[in-house]
């Protein structure tokens, strides 16, 4: 069920944009790029697919759907989304990247952050733990569901297909990965960097179910095809979307440009996107 009008989630995709690159500008370091191609993933995710008590946030969350980012490196989006929820006050992103705070580049439980459950941004290691939850989930006989977001270029770890040949042979079918498909990583193309070849069909071919979203910064689709997946949960594999997202989407001059992967804009680079991204909601 939609909590929120559509209109307020399309606004929100907004302002979180916003909160992005304010909070990487004010720290003159972070990975804008990702974080604003993976913002309606988050949006969908968190406003109207989990079940999640922000308000009484604990680690073991139980009873409650729990999501694992694997590319801690997109904290931005990751920090703005739980801000907006109410797992922290909202004014706590002014502390983003600096010394002692909270909200540290990589996101980690340390200190206690509400909505954040492991240290994340060792890339590879967020599919285990996901799987490992998964089963845990079973075992306390929940009907709860697991997600994790992963990078394309996270592909390139051997984990990874470990973790995905696990999960298929022994039928983990109450886990729903993402992998945000923006064909970019801190090098180059994935597609230069390390070619992945044809994920769908490798996926598959380890037991999994594998759908596909072309458009993924369009906010209905991104919700319609993670409901979508969860048709197929307890049906005996593990679930898989890849999700087609524009690195940096959102800004003309950052659209698809591999260089903001984890590059801050200048205060004039700030303004020329603000204006692009002009703003719907309570800035931070």
């Amino acid at each position: 069920m939609i909590r929120e009008s559509h209109d307020y989630l399309i606004k929100l995709c907004t302002q979180v944009r916003r909160d992005i690159l304010r909070m990487v500008h004010l720290a003159n370091s972070g990975h804008p790029g990702g974080s604003m191609g993976c913002t309606e993933y988050f949006v969908a995710l968190y406003k109207v697919i989990m079940n999640y008590d922000s308000k009484n946030f604990n680690i073991e969350g139980k009873n409650e759907d729990l999501f694992f980012l694997s590319n801690g490196h997109i904290s931005p989006v990751y920090y703005s989304i739980l801000s907006r929820c109410n797992f922290f006050p909202l004014k706590e992103l002014n502390s983003f990247r600096k010394i002692n705070s909270r909200l540290q580049g990589h996101p980690t439980p340390y200190e206690g952050l509400p909505g954040i459950r492991i240290s994340s941004g060792s890339l590879g290691q967020g599919m285990s733990v996901a799987i490992g939850a998964a089963i845990a989930k079973k075992l306390n006989g929940e009907s709860t569901v697991i997600y994790s977001l992963h990078g394309d270029g996270e592909l390139n770890e051997g984990q990874i297909w470990e973790a995905v040949l696990y999960a298929g042979a022994k039928k983990i079918d109450n886990y729903i990965a993402t992998i945000d498909n923006n064909g970019q990583q801190i090098d180059g193309t994935t597609d230069d960097v390390l070619n992945l070849g044809n994920i769908k069909s490798k996926f598959e071919s380890f037991g999994w179910i594998v759908l596909e979203e072309n458009e993924g910064n369009n906010l209905i689709n991104v919700i319609n095809i993670i409901k979508y997946a969860k048709n197929y949960i307890n049906k005996g594999k593990p679930i898989l979307i890849i999700l087609k997202t524009k690195m940096g989407n959102g800004v003309d001059f950052m659209s698809k440009d591999n260089s903001w992967h984890g590059k801050a804009p200048s205060y004039e680079e700030l303004q020329k996107a603000l204006i692009q991204l002009p703003q719907t909601l309570v800035d931070f």
